[in-house]
């Protein structure tokens, strides 16, 4: 089963920083757009950020300007560097892959290979 592995969540208080890992040691992430999500409890999955490929970057409005994604293909992983964290940015985060690109990240529609999740928790 071709799986991601997340790293790099825990407890920060707001106004902080994190950079979350996605990597896999099962297939080449450079030939598909990888996505981060994140969720609560008993709600759906949302998109965070996406990058293409080709390195193209697509952000939610609600972190557009705090977090950043990047990908290192070198070492077949996945980047997403949080700041000014929120309290309402807590979650479980994930990552997923699609050999199709960004279009569905918004509503994590397409992607796979998803990892167990890591918990961001930002409070003071």
């Amino acid at each position: 089963q071709l799986q991601l592995v997340e790293s790099g969540g825990g407890l920060v208080q707001p106004g902080g920083s994190l950079r979350l890992s996605c990597t896999t040691s099962s297939f080449a992430l450079d030939y598909y757009a990888i996505g981060w999500f994140r969720q609560d409890p008993g709600k759906e999955r949302e998109g965070v950020s996406c990058v293409s490929n080709d390195g193209r970057a697509y952000y939610a409005d609600s972190v557009k300007g705090r977090f950043t994604i990047s990908r290192d293909n070198a070492k077949n992983t996945v980047y997403l560097q949080m700041n000014n964290l929120k309290s309402e940015d807590t979650a479980v985060y994930y990552c997923g892959a699609d050999n199709k690109g960004c279009s569905g990240y918004k509503w994590a529609l397409g992607f796979d290979s998803w990892g167990q999740g890591i918990q961001v928790t930002v409070s003071s």
